[in-house]
């Protein structure tokens, strides 16, 4: 693919491949922060280097390609209709590393945060890893989101109230 973009006032020309280099680490985090699971991140991911490849004569056009895909990524977690059939509920992933820890506690904890935000709806779980875990704010989620940053603002408000009503529940276990 010899096509080449100049991204964020870099000066530096990227090919669709060597986007696709850079950004899929990245990409792939916030897939696996949406939908808790490595494989459905994976799925995710790969539909929408899928979409951008189609649509990459638009996309090199822009100043941040990088954040047109992470728009892509997560508009394509808000649409898709296969989590919602299948009943998956997203499980956090051990690691292979051996530590001093208590890695049944560590992964207990982990268990717990998976259901607590798998429980939430689609665009407050969405609302809040853009947020918490991307370290974005509010005016850039509104706009990767499409609403107001107000509509923001009540959905991270409505989904932390939610987790702290689930969390003494879920500790009590």
């Amino acid at each position: 693919m010899g096509v080449t973009v100049t991204t964020g006032g870099t000066g530096r020309t990227l090919s669709f491949d060597e986007l696709v280099v850079s950004t899929e680490r990245r990409l792939l985090r916030l897939g696996l922060m949406l939908t808790g699971g490595v494989h459905s991140a994976e799925d995710l991911v790969q539909t929408v280097f899928a979409r951008a490849h189609r649509k990459w004569d638009r996309i090199k056009a822009l100043d941040n390609p990088e954040a047109y895909l992470r728009t892509m990524v997560l508009n394509e977690f808000l649409s898709w209709r296969r989590l919602l059939k299948n009943g998956e509920v997203p499980v956090a992933e051990t690691g292979d590393r051996p530590s001093a820890e208590d890695i049944g506690a560590r992964q207990a904890q982990r268990d717990a945060t998976w259901r607590l935000l798998a429980g939430l709806p689609r665009q407050q779980r969405a609302v809040l890893v853009l947020r918490y875990y991307e370290d974005l704010p509010d005016d850039e989620i509104a706009a990767v989101l499409g609403c107001a940053p107000a509509t923001v603002r009540s959905n991270a408000a409505r989904g932390l109230a939610t987790l702290r009503n689930r969390l003494p529940a879920e500790e009590e276990r």
